[in-house]
């Protein structure tokens, strides 16, 4: 296909890039290195008039739309046009407010710097270098979720160009039907340039991880799923099992081996939270352990995230309940002994998580208990092995699965993995007000939901 990009290129502030053109490679590159990405043309935005002048462009020039932020979600991407955010970098603490407004391109980590100096938080994530905004449009699982549940919850207005080119301030009162979609349907509606989100008042929290040798995953799966039977809501966590590589930034009593770590975020004083935690010591002996008192600058380190770009594909469930036989199918399929090395996640859900917000969005499956996450890095095993299994796992849970997560879906999705995020009415309703506000399906590079026909 050839493109002039040309009056494109006068009328937009940051680079616009073909293939073939130099720096066209970094600008489409992304956290996400298993699925290639070829768009026709990439744009750099700087702003919301760059997003204007691309989206005019990408309709005058019948090409498809996808955004990216930080790439970590990402999918294969062949032709079109490619709106890369990363440098609307702008953030604004309202403190009496107690709201912080960002940009698409921001990441957790600088709105966390941003706010702690007033005493506050946003319901940020457990990888600080995932961006703000992706992430809070999926939903957004934080640290804090079952407290003040998801972070799409607490957004109280979006800034967003639409398919018709149209730059629109969108809140419950000037446009509800487009604030609930986005709010759970991501960049299925258009391309968000900016979002205000409340705060939380959390200067810290007691938080850090427990490590348990994988051979004795059958005893502290099992124990931890007991102890989240009865938990206050200031307390989140997680379990993973995952296979460390036997390499030196690694901690040596993890490296090299298939370890369980249980992961604490605790809204509460020291003392509290040792109390809470107390019965899982005795699930087993600890490879190594580190749970304290840490300032929320900090807390990026309970889960320690990889950083680096890597190629990667995984699946998700979110489950009706975890019992004994989920457990024993889990572990048995994706456990320490399974013959394919899963990195798997399990979230502990309930709390707020389960309440539905004061202004309804379209996160759904709040009636969840867990949330499951099972993750494959390529190079170890090669892409199609990688889905197979991944598909054999999500097979293997279904008794216990109502749906999947937007947050946690990888990948070259399926129309029925799309499908999946969102119960009928709620998936009937995003489909009829795509074709209100994308009736061609612009923005359709992505986890698509299609306009009603």
């Amino acid at each position: 296909m050839t493109l002039d990009v040309s009056e494109l290129a006068r009328n937009i502030a940051g680079p616009v890039l073909k293939p073939g053109d130099k720096g066209y490679e970094q600008e489409t590159a992304g956290m996400q290195t298993a699925f290639p990405r070829e768009p026709d043309v990439v744009v750099g935005a700087t702003g919301p008039n760059d997003v204007r002048a691309a989206v005019r462009f990408a309709v005058d020039n019948s090409l498809p739309v996808a955004v990216q932020g930080t790439g970590h979600a990402f999918s294969t991407l062949r032709g079109g046009l490619l709106v890369n955010t990363s440098r609307m970098n702008a953030i604004e603490v309202h403190p009496r407010k107690r709201t912080v407004r960002f940009e698409a391109g921001v990441r957790w980590a600088q709105v966390v710097e941003a706010t702690a100096p007033h005493g506050l938080a946003p319901l940020s994530g457990s990888a600080p270098n995932v961006g703000a905004m992706a992430y809070t449009l999926a939903g957004g699982m934080s640290l804090m979720g079952r407290k003040y549940g998801y972070a799409a919850d607490h957004v109280r207005q979006i800034d967003v160009v639409t398919a018709d080119g149209r730059y629109r301030h969108v809140t419950v009162d000037n446009d509800p039907d487009l604030f609930w979609a986005l709010r759970g349907g991501r960049d299925n509606f258009g391309i968000a340039t900016a979002a205000e989100v409340d705060l939380v008042e959390v200067d810290q929290l007691y938080g850090g991880g427990l490590f348990f040798d994988g051979s004795i995953a059958g005893d502290v799966v099992p124990a931890w799923r007991r102890w989240t039977d009865d938990l206050p809501d200031e307390m989140t966590s997680s379990l993973g099992v995952v296979p460390f590589p036997d390499i030196p930034p690694i901690p040596e009593p993890l490296r090299g081996k298939h370890v369980v770590h249980i992961r604490i975020a605790f809204l509460g004083d020291a003392a509290t939270g040792e109390k809470l935690v107390a019965p899982l010591l005795t699930a087993g002996s600890r490879l190594m352990e580190g749970l304290r008192e840490m300032p929320y600058t900090e807390a990026g380190t309970i889960y320690n995230d990889p950083t680096d770009p890597m190629p990667y594909h995984g699946t998700n469930a979110m489950l009706s309940d975890l019992d004994d036989k989920a457990i024993q199918t889990l572990l048995e399929n994706a456990g320490p002994g399974a013959q394919h090395k899963f990195i798997l996640e399990l979230r502990h859900m309930g709390g707020a998580y389960g309440r539905e917000p004061e202004v309804p969005n379209a996160v759904n499956h709040r009636d969840a208990a867990y949330a499951l996450g099972a993750l494959s890095r390529i190079g170890p095993v090669d892409l199609p092995t990688a889905v197979s299994a991944h598909a054999d796992l999500a097979n293997a849970m279904a008794p216990w699965s109502i749906g999947c997560g937007l947050n946690f879906t990888y990948g070259d999705a399926s129309p029925d993995d799309v499908r999946a995020v969102y119960n009928d009415q709620d998936y009937r309703r995003l489909t009829e007000l795509k074709s209100r506000y994308d009736p061609e399906n612009l923005f359709r590079l992505n986890y698509n939901i299609p306009p009603a026909r």
